[in-house]
């Protein structure tokens, strides 16, 4: 009696494996789709960075405001000093770099990609991470085996989606996101800090933990595919 009980039973799991490989094909798709939209956005991310922070693209001047009594003599008072440190050696100017293909970037251009880049960024970082996380349930519910893999990849994409949301902005803490807004840009560019702690912390904001992003994306893609491998060696369609 087993051993007539035995062939629909390896017919059952046979068909059971086939629709899990199925919708792995679909997540492994989506996947990749979701991997290449997210270094498409932080590419665009860094280089509008690199844009402003080189001078090719100039920050306007923020729009001034009229001027009290009280605020007035201030300014008549700042002006006497000023002229009594005219004689001062001036600070070296940060001139625009002139690039022939760039001329016609504007400011205005650099904030709209910088608020649709943003956006596409966080939906697409977070459908990646949800794309691991239903490839490691489908390998965990047809045992396809490579679960060290998938689930790897599935953290390493958690923890890059966590990094890139801009956390400053949503719930105003110290932690920041890669993700950030034209205004955080200008303030950083614009700012009146100097010193060797403040040039490291201006380039680890913009490009340290960029870079970061980038290479937990780039790891947790490469888990999956090694996930992908072991899937088919177990199974020896490879």
């Amino acid at each position: 009696m087993p051993e007539m009980n035995e062939g629909p039973v390896n017919q059952s799991h046979m068909i059971e494996t086939t629709d899990c490989l199925e919708a792995v094909g679909i997540f492994r798709g989506w996947k990749n789709f979701f991997f290449l939209l997210v270094v498409i956005c932080l590419v665009l991310v860094q280089a509008s960075f690199w844009l402003v922070n080189l001078g090719i693209v100039e920050i306007p001047p923020a729009p001034t405001t009229p001027l009290t009594e009280l605020e007035a003599v201030g300014v008549a008072a700042a002006e006497t000093v000023s002229e009594a440190e005219a004689l001062a050696p001036a600070a070296p100017v940060r001139k625009k770099m002139r690039l022939p293909l760039l001329e016609k970037l504007t400011w205005e251009h650099v904030r709209r990609t910088i608020e649709l880049v943003d956006g596409v960024l966080i939906l697409t970082a977070g459908l990646f991470c949800l794309a691991m996380f239903f490839s490691l349930m489908v390998s965990l519910i047809g045992r396809l085996g490579g679960i060290s893999h998938i689930a790897r990849a599935f953290f390493l994409s958690l923890i890059m989606f966590v990094l890139v949301v801009p956390w400053q902005e949503l719930i105003g803490s110290s932690v920041i996101g890669v993700a950030y807004t034209p205004a955080e840009l200008a303030k950083w560019v614009s700012g009146d800090g100097s010193g060797v702690m403040h040039t490291v912390l201006y380039y680890l904001r913009f490009s340290g933990y960029w870079f970061l992003v980038v290479l937990l994306a780039i790891m947790s893609q490469a888990r999956s595919a090694r996930w992908t491998k072991a899937i088919l060696r177990r199974l020896e369609i490879i």
